[in-house]
């Protein structure tokens, strides 16, 4: 009877389900035992599969629910799965099937037969290297081989990459390289044809064999060295960003294995693994839930739906949907037919489930869950195989694709110029006798259109792109190792560029090895770390159990222990230690310094009713337990222990425990402790003592706690409660309601500075970039951490985050340039604080490890998320991981970014120039020919071409960082990526390499004739040379005329200057017909070097020239201040007034200043700037009237404007919080 009543609702759910828009999948291979003699196991991959996709739960009702799956997995839900364990006897779904309990009750017995008593979740942090023996073994065990074997892994297949071959078949494609490809082959078969049909002889007269099929084969031999070299990087590139992607997607999930817990990594979850959740993680696997308290998801990312999704355990869910289809099938018989369906989709949607779908977010709670599904059988991992994409171009990318472009089109038009300029010399010269033989006629063509499609293919800047790649997969490699993991390419650019850095403090600047050092129990026993000995009121911590009554001491360490998510695992070394959240570590091991019992075994004494896990909105934890009743067995007191920010928690409080010994003489049980009420004179000595510790830069917590007689504590209904027999949630409101939280005591944590963080903010400071702390703090540790780090300055703004968000947007705006810190802030404030300065024209970059941080990670044009403490979510969010959670480590990422955005320009910079001599050169000479033949041949140019766009490239883009790009300020968004002094140097190489070619080709200074092979090849000889000591040249793009920089470090550029040097003799003395050149000897060698290596002092010439002297090319002044600098002509005034690290907004009383100052200055009109007026200048017929009125207001100016502008003292009581400014903008 009682089967039946269990198996009756199965039917109407299921139609329930089909009459909806989801489709509940029963096809009855999926409840039909498999085949298959090699797998032990009771279940497919693909029967699991069918449980998520779409959530299943009368199929998962049909595997006898969370017992059903885990005995058909041979899995042990208490005690994870087994390294050592083997699969003896394989199990049959009908064993499954047939062996159902009789009730669901009976199920949840099981469950909490084979489950423990509390669930110890894992903290936010994942650090590697955890339990390695476990996952070590992992994959040799027979065990681990036979799951994988079956369900696969949890790593998804590598992408197809391309293989050398397709490369170079989809570089082959580029149009100008099948022209060019085209004429090559022409021209082989005409000089074959003309070797062939023609007898050649030599200078004596000699039968010689024809060489004119060689220069076609040398341009053959060219494409393919260019296109194999251009494949080849393309090669290592996809190769380099695979392992970056590898790293990226590696991280540490908590799972208990063997009965203990453990740290493993998300390649080595297996089907069957007990996995544990809290907030902030990525969901890694599908599953299904064992136990927990109060799991919510965010399922967007999976499956669209953007509610939260509650989280139970599936006798519960069946039970509700049982009830559900009992209301549909009422509602059915009250004929409601057409309606009824339509109600039940929504309520069902809004249903708990006990489905866990990869690939969901953890919102809050905490819970373990059985893993069903791993790599491409999961719901996530399905997903992502259909989304594969290319990887992603960045912005630089962009744009110099773009710039690519123009150059191409520019390129071709001075082609086809001098195609059309060509073909007419060359037919116009028929007047003097049309040629005989139609190969020669077809030849002439042949060479004129070869050098015509090279000009081409020189000017068609394919390095760019290859640059810009380089430099970008350089940078992130060599990121790694200063332990910057990059996630999106773009940001790797961007951070070179960050005007303002807003940091969390706690792990970023400090060390996040907190320790207890202080405390206050009560309102006035007060103990310390190493106490002095002349203070006779302070305690020593260790000697804490002989002074403090022992049930207030149980009652501490009750506190401590079950509101916590901390546990105890093998360190790095193999030695135990705390590992989850840094304070709570910390009070564990205060804990035990003390003499407690051991926190698991205070954890697993008592029943968990609700946890609430630390939110940064409440900015507190709250852990419910069960007691006994000390004198009335039949009862019980439900215990809730908050702990959290201590000022915050002060509020809450109505009562305080007591310390007097004389009231612990008779006591009636071990943690019967005595509580009075707070008196407003306690609650001011305990505010005293919260500043105290905060003025040592003591991260303060408060330890409280309330008994409640029944949980929930009101019958009346609670929001957000389940019926049915799940737990209710409590809201957090209501366990502090009526200040009802009697106060434990206060303990200060200690959490050290980073070593070098002092140095990294000063580091930043120095570069242009204001640095911000964003911490939940209290102001007095906030600014007092500040100020050890060099953030806060005098002058600077510090804010709470309650009063920053409330600030209208004027005066947000008004205060932004000078606020230092933002202490007590919440998520939302840090996300206002972020979206406000991008709004101010600012490049913001920020760090964020919690799992609110998210929308502020996202929102910057850099997130930083911390690769120790970091939530999954933060990670996702973010764009760089910081791997060591340190502050130094973005300097270095600030470094990496400057460093490539001028490995960038640094190649821009040579290429423009090679591009514009070559063109111009060739089509000079080109036209100056009587045989229309360019002194570089195409064969030359494709070599020039390849020193250009590869080599050229690797070379530059390869320079390591140096301190010295941090001695200079960002540059903002609207700067152009070719500066007025990049121009300048492009222009006067292309004027100086062109003018020194051309007279050496035609003023006869070498006494040969124009088209003599030894003089043409002096000239390709000097030309190349021109091109690689101007690349020693382009090692700077400022005005500072050290070229010679730190090229030691640089050993690509040594290798591939050497090679090329190298190369180019070989191609002198041995190139021969396929180059067109003859060997020279030392003379003709020393001019070719000595013109080429003048490069580098007219390089300094160039450096030398001012920039303001070109002034007059800029009419708009806009592009004037763009280019050259400088203030803007007129009356618009500059923006942010900068001095150390306060930046304050211009105000316009600074102008009237500048023109008093300025009508003393100039003495006459004609000497005065544009911007003066005319009637300030003493000289002037109305400015010597206005001289004397200009000087004597002068001073009332300087006054008056002093509070506008901040130039009073500071008042360091109020930290100037009422100095008003204007905003910024760029």
């Amino acid at each position: 009877m009682g089967k039946k009543e269990r198996a009756s609702p199965a039917p109407s759910i299921a139609d329930n389900e089909k009459s909806s828009t989801v489709n509940i999948d029963m096809r009855t291979d999926l409840t039909s035992p498999h085949n298959d003699p090699s797998n032990p196991f009771a279940f497919t991959p693909n029967q699991l599969s069918a449980l998520m996709d779409p959530k299943n739960l009368p199929l998962l009702h049909t595997f006898d629910g969370l017992v059903g799956v885990a005995k058909g997995l041979h899995a042990n839900i208490q005690h994870g799965l087994s390294t050592n364990a083997q699969i003896h006897t394989p199990i049959s779904l009908t064993d499954i099937i047939h062996h159902q309990p009789q009730d669901p009750a009976d199920t949840t017995q099981q469950q909490q037969e084979n489950t423990p008593t509390h669930t110890s979740s894992p903290p936010s942090i994942r650090s590697q290297h955890q339990n390695d023996q476990a996952s070590s073994t992992h994959h040799d065990s027979p065990f681990a081989s036979a799951r994988t074997d079956i369900f696969g892994t949890n790593v998804l297949p590598p992408v197809r990459s391309k293989n050398i071959f397709q490369l170079m078949w989809m570089a082959m494609k580029d149009k100008t390289l099948i022209l060019l490809t085209v004429a090559a082959f022409v021209s082989l078969a005409v000089g074959l044809y003309e070797d062939i049909a023609e007898t050649h002889y030599d200078a004596q007269g000699n039968k010689v064999a024809g060489v004119q099929w060689v220069e076609g084969v040398a341009i053959i031999v060219a494409i393919l060295i260019v296109v194999l070299v251009g494949s080849v990087n393309d090669l290592q590139k996809e190769k380099q960003f695979r392992k970056l992607n590898a790293k990226k997607e590696d991280r540490m999930v908590k799972a208990t294995r063997d009965g203990t817990t453990s740290l493993i990594s998300v390649h080595d979850i297996q089907v069957g693994d007990v996995l544990h959740l809290e907030p902030g993680d990525i969901v890694a696997a599908d599953g299904i839930f064992i136990e927990g308290h109060n799991l919510k998801c965010d399922e967007s990312a999976a499956t669209g739906e953007s509610d939260a999704v509650r989280k139970l355990a599936y006798d519960v869910c069946w039970r509700m949907a049982q009830a559900e289809a009992q209301e549909v099938s009422s509602s059915t018989d009250n004929e409601k037919k057409s309606e009824g369906s339509r109600p039940n989709v929504d309520s069902h949607k809004s249903l708990p489930d006990p489905f866990i779908i990869s690939g969901s977010k953890v919102l809050e709670g905490v819970a373990t869950y059985l893993v069903t599904s791993v790599g491409i059988h999961s719901y996530y991992g399905r997903t992502l195989m259909a989304l594969r994409t290319e990887s992603e171009s960045t912005p630089l990318q962009e744009k110099l694709n773009a710039l690519a472009e123009m150059i191409a089109k520019l390129g071709s038009a001075a082609g086809l110029l001098m195609l059309i300029v060509l073909l007419i010399r060359y037919f116009v010269g028929w007047r003097n006798g049309i040629p005989t033989e139609a190969t020669t006629i077809v030849s002439q063509i042949m060479d004129i259109l070869i050098v015509v499609v090279t000009i081409v293919v020189v000017a068609v800047p394919e390095g760019l792109p290859l640059a810009v790649t380089l430099a970008l997969a350089y940078a992130t490699q060599r990121m790694l190792k200063d332990n910057n993991l990059v996630r999106v390419l773009a940001a790797c650019e961007t951070m070179g560029n960050a005007t303002t850095v807003c940091s969390d403090k706690t792990g970023t600047l400090t060390q996040n090895k907190m320790t207890v050092v202080a405390g206050t129990l009560g309102s006035s026993f007060r103990f310390v770390k190493d106490a002095p000995a002349n203070r006779v009121d302070l305690k020593e911590m260790a000697e804490l159990p002989q002074h403090v009554p022992k049930p207030v001491l149980n009652f501490v360490n009750q506190s401590i222990a079950i509101n916590s998510t901390a546990f105890e695992s093998k360190d790095e070394k193999g030695e135990m230690a705390f590992v989850g959240n840094k304070t709570e570590t910390a009070l564990l091991a205060f804990a035990r310094d003390t003499g407690s019992e051991n926190f698991q075994d205070l954890r697993n004494r008592w029943p968990v009713e609700q946890v609430l896990p630390f939110n940064s909105e409440r900015k507190a934890m709250a852990t419910v337990i069960r007691l006994p009743h000390p004198t009335e067995p039949s009862r019980f007191i439900y215990r809730a222990h908050v702990k959290g920010a201590s000022e915050i928690l002060l509020t809450h409080c109505s009562n305080i425990i007591t310390l007097k010994p004389s009231e612990y003489k008779s006591l009636d049980h071990d943690y019967d402790i005595k509580t009075r009420a707070l008196t407003d004179e306690d609650r001011k000595r305990t505010e005293h003592i919260i500043q105290s510790y905060a003025t040592r830069c003591l991260r303060t917590i408060g330890i409280g706690y309330r008994d409640f007689d029944q949980w929930p504590p009101s019958k009346e209904e609670i929001d957000d409660g389940v019926k049915m027999g799940a737990e209710a949630d409590v809201p957090f409101e209501d366990i502090v309601s009526n200040n009802g939280l009697t106060l434990l005591g206060i303990v200060g944590i200690e959490d050290p500075l980073r070593p070098g963080v002092k140095e990294a903010v000063k580091s930043c400071q120095k570069a242009g970039v204001f640095v911000r702390m964003v911490t939940g703090d209290n102001v007095v540790t906030a600014k007092s951490i500040a100020k050890q780090c060099g953030i806060y300055t005098p002058g600077g703004i510090v804010m709470e985050g309650p009063v920053f968000r409330n600030l209208p947007p004027s005066e947000m705006d008004a205060i932004l340039p000078r606020l230092q810190v933002l202490a007590r802030s919440s998520p939302e404030d840090k996300q206002i604080l972020v979206g406000r300065l991008k709004e101010l024209g600012d490049i913001v970059a920020v760090t964020g490890d919690g799992t609110n941080d998210g929308p502020a990670l996202k929102l910057a044009d850099v997130g930083f998320s911390m690769g120790i403490a970091g939530t999954e979510v933060a990670k996702e969010a973010s764009s760089i991981i910081l791997m060591d959670d340190n502050f130094s480590s973005i300097v270095k990422a600030i470094m990496w970014g400057r460093c490539v955005n001028d490995a960038v320009k640094k190649f821009l910079e040579f290429q423009l120039t090679v591009n514009v001599t070559a063109v111009i050169l060739t089509f000079i000479s080109a036209v100056a020919s009587s045989n229309q033949k360019s002194v570089l041949t195409a064969v030359q140019l494709l070599w020039v071409n390849l020193i250009m766009d590869t080599l050229a490239a690797l070379a530059l883009a390869t320079d390591p960082p140096t301190e010295e790009l941090l001695y200079r300020a960002p540059e903002p968004r609207s700067a152009p990526l070719i500066t007025f002094k990049m121009w300048k140097m492009i222009i006067g190489q292309a004027i100086f390499q062109v003018v020194v070619t051309l007279v050496l080709l035609y003023s006869d200074v070498l006494h040969y004739d124009s088209e003599s092979v030894v003089l043409q090849t002096i000239v390709f000889n000097t030309f190349v040379f021109c091109q690689l000591f101007n690349e020693i040249n382009c090692r700077r793009i400022d005005s500072k005329l050290n070229i010679f920089h730190n090229i030691l470090a640089n050993r690509f550029f040594i290798f591939i200057f050497i090679l090329c040097v190298t190369l180019q003799c070989l191609i002198v003395n041995f190139g021969g017909a396929a180059f067109q050149v003859t060997p020279v000897g030392g003379p003709q060698w020393a001019i070719a070097i000595v013109v080429g290596l003048l490069s580098l002092p007219i390089g300094v010439v160039i450096r030398l020239i001012p920039d303001n002297i070109f002034s007059f090319l800029f009419w708009n002044p806009a592009t004037r201040q763009r280019y050259l600098g400088g203030p803007l002509s007129g009356s618009v005034p500059p923006s942010v007034y900068m001095a150390g690290n306060e930046r304050v907004a211009w105000n316009h009383a600074y102008t009237n200043v500048q023109q008093s100052l300025q009508s003393l200055k100039y003495p006459s009109a004609t000497h005065a700037p544009n911007n003066i007026p005319t009637d300030a200048v003493i000289g002037h017929p109305d400015g010597r009237r206005k001289s004397a009125l200009a000087a004597s207001v002068m001073l009332p100016t300087l006054v008056a404007t002093a509070p506008s502008t901040g130039w009073v003292p500071p008042d360091h009581e109020n930290e100037n919080q009422d100095t008003q400014f204007s905003y910024i903008s760029r």
